[in-house]
C-alpha cells in the first residue's frame, strides 16, 4: 500500500525503526488508527475499548518497528496481527481479571523488596573485595549479560582465562555471601 505522499508503509516503518522518525509515525498513525479501531469494533469491542486497543497497537508499532521484516509480511498484515493479539489479550483480561491484592501479599512483596535491596547492597560490597580482574569480568558477564566469548574478544584475554577468573570470582562471592 502506498500513502498519498508516495511513501510506502514499509518505508515509514523503516524510518521509525532506524531514526524514531515522529513524522513517519504520525503518517502511519493517521493511516492505521481508524482502520485498527474499526477492525477491533467489528471484533466486538465497544468504542472505548477499541480506542484503548488501538493506542496499545500503535505504541507497540513504535516500540517494535525494528522487528518488522518486509520479506515475511506486508505492513498491514503485521499491524493487524498485533491488533488481533492485543484484542485477545483484552478479552483474557476481561474474562480473568487479576485477583485483588490483599495486605499479606503486599507485606510479603515489601519484605522481598527489602531483602532484595539488602542482598544487592551486600553483593556490591562483596564485589568491591574482589581483585579488579575478577570483578570486571563478573560485571561484564552478569550485569551486562555478555557471553564468555564476547568478554574474551573485548578484553583480548584467552577464553580459558576469562572462564577461570569468573569461576574464581563467583567462588569468592559465594564464600562472602554464605550467611
Amino acid at each position: 500500500m502506498v500513502l498519498q505522499t508516495d511513501i510506502s508503509l514499509a518505508d515509514l516503518v523503516a524510518r521509525i525503526a532506524e531514526a524514531e522518525d515522529r513524522q513517519a509515525f504520525a503518517l502511519l498513525f493517521r493511516y492505521f488508527a481508524p482502520r485498527i479501531k474499526a477492525y477491533v469494533m467489528r471484533a466486538g469491542a465497544d468504542s472505548a475499548a477499541a480506542e484503548e486497543i488501538m493506542q496499545e497497537v500503535m505504541l507497540t508499532i513504535w516500540r517494535r518497528a525494528g522487528q518488522f521484516n518486509p520479506d515475511l509480511a506486508a505492513v498491514s498484515t503485521w499491524v493487524f496481527t498485533i491488533a488481533r493479539n492485543k484484542r485477545i489479550d483484552a478479552l483474557r483480561r476481561e474474562r480473568f481479571p487479576a485477583a485483588e491484592i490483599e495486605t499479606p501479599v503486599m507485606a510479603d512483596a515489601a519484605d522481598r523488596a527489602f531483602e532484595d535491596a539488602e542482598n544487592g547492597t551486600r553483593l556490591q560490597a562483596a564485589l568491591r573485595t574482589l581483585p579488579p580482574t575478577q570483578s570486571a569480568l563478573l560485571e561484564m558477564a552478569y550485569f551486562q549479560d555478555k557471553s564468555h566469548h564476547a568478554i574474551a574478544n573485548e578484553t583480548k584475554l584467552p577464553l580459558g582465562t576469562v572462564k577461570s577468573r569468573i569461576r574464581l570470582g563467583l567462588n569468592k562471592l559465594r564464600d562472602a555471601l554464605k550467611d
